[in-house]
């Protein structure tokens, strides 16, 4: 069964910051993109940031550009999302998601903050910043 388990969250101060883990289980991370995703309060889903299996791309929203980085450690079948500088409006439910097997699950494609674009879901890890 495959699954994707968030960890790392919790209650942070403005500029302080966090490292989110996401981990596979029931596949291998190796030939897939991942992608992180963020639910405010009363706000839809947005893509954060999304890094590729095939030549270790990354990309990453305008908001968080510069703040966050996003990496892999494929021996250990994680992602990571280390978050940086963070402010207020970075609070939300943090979600890892992976695309359904296809020719280009190792890509992150030009629509991949598009919830639509992925299938699997983790359970999401909470992030609050506040003071």
């Amino acid at each position: 069964q495959l699954q994707l388990v968030e960890s790392g969250g919790g209650l942070v101060q403005p500029g302080g910051s966090l490292r989110l883990s996401c981990a596979a289980s029931g596949f291998t991370l190796d030939y897939k993109a991942i992608g992180w995703f963020r639910q405010a309060p009363g706000k839809e889903r947005e893509g954060v940031s999304c890094i590729s299996s095939s030549d270790g791309s990354t990309y990453y929203a305008d908001s968080v550009k510069g703040r966050f980085t996003i990496s892999r450690d494929n021996a250990k079948n994680t992602v990571y999302l280390q978050m940086n500088s963070l402010k207020p409006e970075d609070t939300a439910v943090y979600y890892c998601a992976a695309p359904l097997i296809s020719a280009v699950e190792g890509m992150c494609v030009m629509t991949w903050t598009e919830s639509k674009e992925w299938t699997y879901w983790g359970q999401g890890t909470h992030v609050t910043v506040s003071s």
